[in-house]
């Protein structure tokens, strides 16, 4: 007797799962563009404490890493229209000693706004970088939810 076929909604049932388990996403790192590649090198170095990683200056691209954080800056390539860098969003970094970064960052990068607690529970501020990008620093202030056992 020949085998029932499995309507596509019921193979996506029986096998998303595993096939959701072998596709993992390991990391993200978001590859902005920059006017100069070595002043925003030196700025995210010397202000943010990053350690950039194998740049190739031919190539017109560094990766910078600092704790589980990495960001990688790229001059564009020609296949690209590319004016200036133009943010749209912010990058938002997780923390977990909000106030040491805000001492460390408030005299020595352009704060977008100050430190805070907002009602949503993150205690957060924001700087300009050098290429006018949005950097985001948030704590939680408490757990927005408490398992009870």
């Amino acid at each position: 007797m020949p085998e029932k076929a499995l309507r596509p909604a019921k193979v996506l049932q029986k096998f998303g799962s595993i096939l959701r388990r072998k596709m993992l996403l390991q990391s993200l790192t978001p590859i902005l563009w920059v006017d100069d590649l070595a002043a925003t090198t030196r700025y995210y170095s010397n202000v943010l404490g990053f350690t950039v990683r194998s740049p190739s200056e031919e190539g017109g691209w560094a990766p910078l890493l600092r704790d589980a954080a990495e960001i990688m800056f790229s001059i564009p390539n020609t296949h690209m229209p590319y004016v200036k860098p133009c943010p749209t969003g912010s990058l938002y970094y997780r923390t977990t000693e909000m106030d040491a970064w805000w001492q460390a960052l408030k005299e020595k990068a352009t704060i977008a706004y100050p430190l805070e607690d907002f009602e949503y529970g993150m205690r957060e501020f924001a700087i300009i970088d050098c290429n006018g990008y949005m950097l985001q620093f948030g704590q939680e202030l408490e757990p927005l939810f408490t398992q009870q056992f």
